[in-house]
């Protein structure tokens, strides 16, 4: 009998080791397929432009980096500029967003009024709406208010989401409503309940959201390319496309994969920084408890 179990215990033993051995397999297999092409672009990066060139077959490697790769992306076209106007993009949008969004997540999730449940399900119903017919739209507006090639054209469409308002009101509604009364007892306004009690509580999905927005306008591509053609308000996304079309891109692809290197190590950097808080905003604000 305890043979039987023995051997039993072996197979079961025997099968965790295969799965965990095949389940390894595949994930540094999906490891390689989603890296694969970021090390390519700081592979080709560092490639001196007649060593790319002379390359009938592609290396996985190179002998000689450089660096001047990185300095012509720079000095060749206004990089910086592009970095420059991203940044206030980002910026001024995000801290827009956020005084939009806190509110309206607060007056859905506490404050009572006629209306509130059609109210939001109209906000709700705003995220079935295709991009291309806002887009449309806001396009007709910013350029009726002759805000084409500025930086209000650029920020003011994207100053709200119906998305991150209802994930802001879902962790809000997670916050006790014994507190809410008792703030009200104690004559607290609604203001100095959010500021003091709310949004503390709620801070991991409050930077979720702040990342994800930033994010969101640093790869934003459409919008900027749709309402700017001075080159003064290019974004880096557009950036790249303008090098790559008119720029040395199409000659110079080392030069081209700098740029992209440089534009796209921000992003890198910020979501390891924030990684775990990402993921616990996220399922901080898709749980109720």
């Amino acid at each position: 009998m305890n043979n039987s179990y023995g051997f039993i215990e072996q197979r079961a033993a025997r099968r965790n080791r295969i799965r965990k051995v095949l389940t390894y397999f595949f994930l540094i297999l999906w490891a390689v397929l989603v890296l694969f092409p970021f090390y390519w672009m700081v592979l080709s990066s560092v490639k001196s432009y007649s060593a790319y060139n002379a390359e009938y077959i592609p290396k996985f490697y190179t002998l000689n980096p450089t660096l001047q790769n990185y300095v012509d992306a720079f000095t060749t076209v206004p990089l910086s500029r592009y970095f420059l106007n991203t940044l206030i993009f980002t910026l001024a949008t995000t801290a827009l967003m956020m005084v939009v969004i806190i509110p309206a997540a607060f007056a859905f999730s506490r404050l009572t009024f006629k209306g509130k449940d059609v109210v939001f399900a109209l906000f709700l119903a705003l995220m079935m709406i295709p991009t291309e017919l806002v887009i449309i739209t806001n396009f007709v507006t910013i350029t009726n208010w002759d805000m084409r090639n500025t930086y209000w054209g650029l920020i003011l469409p994207s100053v709200t989401s119906v998305f991150y308002i209802y994930l802001l009101k879902e962790n809000f509604e997670q916050i006790p409503e014994e507190l809410y009364n008792a703030a009200k007892v104690d004559g607290t306004t609604d203001l100095k309940y959010l500021l003091r009690v709310m949004l503390p509580i709620s801070r991991p999905t409050i930077v979720t959201i702040v990342i994800l927005k930033v994010i969101e306008c640093w790869n934003s591509y459409v919008w900027p390319r749709l309402i700017t053609d001075d080159e003064m308000y290019f974004l880096v996304s557009n950036g790249i496309q303008e090098i790559r079309e008119n720029g040395f891109g199409r000659e110079n692809i080392p030069a081209m994969m700098a740029a992209v290197v440089v534009i796209s190590i921000p992003l890198i950097i910020l979501f390891l920084i924030f990684r775990k808080k990402i993921m616990e905003g996220v399922s901080r604000g898709g749980t109720k408890g």
